[in-house]
């Protein structure tokens, strides 16, 4: 056994037992390379990835190519959900050095004294093909070529750290732009499939936060640019739910399409997938009525509480591609497995689920609806009720397989993604269920994760440890505010206020305004990233500001709302030249130019809120938050100490739009007037 062998990370303990003498990334294997002069092989992957484990499997398994490694590195592996940090910038740099997309495996060649790459890629084959050189032949050019070459390397170095800091460190501030919005959409809109649904050609991701953006865009009062809106939006959602990428024996989404068509994905789920979908499909479905939508939120919150959710709160990372040595076995079918386990079901659910076309996954049949019609009149609202039996005995049967491995480490960010996903899904849905489910883990992370008044990132069994990023503070701030919209609990709010304080004191750049990924206490790497883009995750940074913009609404704290337009100025010349990629960006500016209305209803224990919440919900877009206070919440902060209810009254409701609230009503039909004036 290496060093790997007392990590927590169940990535780094799959090469625990590695030929190849791997060390954690920490000051002692850093010191170590640089005392020996020995350049670091930096190898960055996570437990759900099918192409790390190939080449683990091809390479780092090998006693060969592992000789090679001892000798002539020092090698460390790193967990990419552990560490993001390293993760971003080691990505950026590689897409820097080779002009190519990054990715998993993320193999890096560093410098020992000062840790800047000097060559990187992502797998690397065995033996040399078409794309990629063999990985012996990589490891051998590298070490030889070390050393001899330091004065050629010092101008390469040097271009390399700028260009990092243009594209990690963050422009300088600008004045808030209006047009981004209509921009963001046209440019959306400019790479939408109108065939296939989704933004791109293969691979095909999800892609919620440009998504989420579509949904202030459906409510456009110009029924050009929303009716548009809609039609992207829902054929998109409908395409990727009815094809592949949905798992539609056990709910849940995995990771991509590895075509254009949604059809064959490959098969890791991943919770930081589907937390953001979950919320999508459940807002979408209390928007339009849909009963597909909300049948594949449902479904998908259930995989989340039966899969993922663990005894005490937390709630797991991912599930693996691979099973019993191969990708997407768990997952797909045969001919005859499927028509000896439905019988006289099977004609009827082979027409629908594609088992009377030709296999679609390595003779296999990976299940898929039909996919939609690109005319919105045509798409069929069948939740395939009639084979919810058929489903049933197929996961049945599905459960008796060897089950792809569950990376069980909590990571926070991840999970307040998912409490926010789950909390929507109790609100728009009526699951107290889900309600529930997001409320224990949100006391998981505050029991856990928040020590010494600081967040930790990521914890498993009994070990909770490193610093936690701005993506754990933002995400977990905008979870407890929509968890609060659902549920009210003083506690959740004092929460999000004690993660707002210590992001602006730990995180914000105080010369320019915005928030840097690590705080001013973490250790030191090449580069300081301040990232404003969206990738597979919403951006941290326009998520917090958001988050801050609406406590500073909700409490009249000035403190937050001028540090979210700081950072709005910050972010602006960045998103000024691609905005569709910085949707979440987008969506904050909205935010500040015309902000959120939202509900304030102090009430009895005993009153029905129902009707002051869809009088609410029929006047205002999803955008539009009503937080339930009950009458017993005493010493709440800010504006909110103001917001008193009326004596012998059950519901006192109070109307606002950014700083201003109406006069307080306890008249349903007044309420109602007021929210149409």
């Amino acid at each position: 056994m290496n060093r790997l062998g007392d990590q927590t990370s169940p990535y780094l303990l799959q090469h625990a037992n590695n030929p190849v003498d791997w060390h954690p990334w920490d000051d002692e294997a850093l010191a170590l390379a640089k005392s020996e002069n020995k350049v670091i092989l930096l190898s960055i992957g996570y437990s759900a990835c099918h192409w790390c484990h190939v080449m683990a499997h091809e390479s780092f398994e090998s006693a060969q190519i592992a000789r090679i490694m001892n000798e002539n590195y020092i090698n460390i592996k790193v967990d990419r959900e552990e560490r993001p940090d390293l993760d971003r910038i080691y990505q950026c740099a590689n897409q820097l050095l080779t002009r190519q997309r990054g990715g998993w495996p993320l193999t890096m060649f560093l410098d020992p004294k000062d840790h800047l790459p000097i060559f990187g890629g992502t797998y690397f084959p065995a033996q040399a093909n078409k794309d990629a050189p063999a990985f012996r032949d990589v490891l051998r050019g590298i070490s030889k070529g070390y050393g001899t070459k330091e004065e050629q390397m010092k101008e390469f170095k040097s271009r390399l750290v700028d260009a990092l800091a243009q594209t990690l460190g963050g422009a300088a501030p600008a004045d808030i732009d209006t047009l981004l919005f209509d921009r963001a959409c046209a440019q959306i809109e400019s790479s939408y499939d109108g065939e296939r649904g989704g933004f791109s050609e293969a691979p095909k991701f999800p892609h919620p936060a440009g998504l989420e953006l579509l949904f202030d865009a459906a409510a456009d009062p110009e029924p050009a640019k929303s009716e548009r809106a809609v039609e992207m939006l829902d054929f998109t959602l409908t395409a990727m739910s009815r094809g592949g990428l949905f798992d539609h024996i056990g709910g849940g989404f995995y990771r991509y399409s590895v075509d254009a068509d949604w059809t064959i994905p490959h098969f890791e789920k991943m919770l930081y997938d589907n937390g953001p979908l979950l919320a999508l499909y459940a807002q979408r479905a209390s928007q339009t009525g849909s009963a597909w939508f909300s049948d594949i939120a449902n479904r998908t919150a259930d995989w989340i509480m039966r899969e993922m959710q663990l005894d005490d709160g937390g709630i797991c990372s991912s599930l693996d591609a691979d099973s019993e040595g191969e990708e997407g076995r768990f997952y797909t079918w045969s001919y005859d497995d499927v028509r000896e386990l439905l019988g006289a079901d099977y004609e009827a659910f082979a027409a629908s689920y594609g088992l009377n076309e030709k296999a679609n996954f390595e003779k296999l049949w990976h299940l898929r609806l039909a996919a939609p019609a690109t005319d919105a009149s045509t798409w069929s609202e069948v939740i395939d009720a009639d084979f919810g039996a058929a489903r049933g005995k197929l996961f049945e049967a599905r459960e008796a397989r060897e089950r792809p491995a569950r990376d069980d480490k909590v990571l926070a960010a991840w999970n307040a993604l998912t409490i926010r996903g789950l909390a929507l899904a109790g609100l728009h849905l009526g699951r107290e269920d889900c309600l529930d489910a997001a409320t224990r883990a949100v006391d998981y992370l505050r029991e856990r994760h928040w020590q010494d008044g600081r967040l930790l990132a990521s914890s498993r069994g009994e070990q909770v440890h490193l610093n936690a990023y701005l993506d754990d503070y933002a995400f977990l701030i905008d979870a407890l505010l929509t968890l609060l919209s659902a549920r009210w609990r003083d506690a959740d709010l004092q929460f999000a206020m004690e993660l707002a304080d210590v992001a602006l004191e730990h995180f914000e750049d105080k010369d320019k305004g915005g928030f840097f990924f690590t705080s001013d206490d973490h250790e030191t790497l090449i580069q300081k990233a301040k990232p404003y883009g969206d990738d597979a995750l919403p951006s941290g940074n326009s998520t917090v500001i958001r988050g801050l913009l609406e406590l500073g609404f909700l409490l009249g704290e000035a403190r937050y709302s001028d540090a979210g337009e700081r950072g709005l100025k910050a972010g602006m010349t960045e998103a000024g030249g691609w905005p569709s990629a910085h949707a979440t960006l987008v969506r904050a500016v909205v935010d500040h130019d015309n902000p959120p209305p939202r509900a304030i209803l102090r009430c009895s224990a005993a009153a029905d809120v129902s009707a002051w919440r869809q009088a609410l919900a029929n006047k205002s877009t999803l955008r539009a938050r009503c937080y339930v206070i009950p009458d017993s919440a005493t010493a709440l902060p800010g504006l909110l100490a103001s917001r008193t209810a009326t004596a012998g009254a059950d519901v006192t409701a109070y109307y606002c739009t950014g700083h201003t609230c109406s006069a307080p009503t306890t008249d349903l039909e007044a309420f109602s007037a007021e929210l149409e004036g």
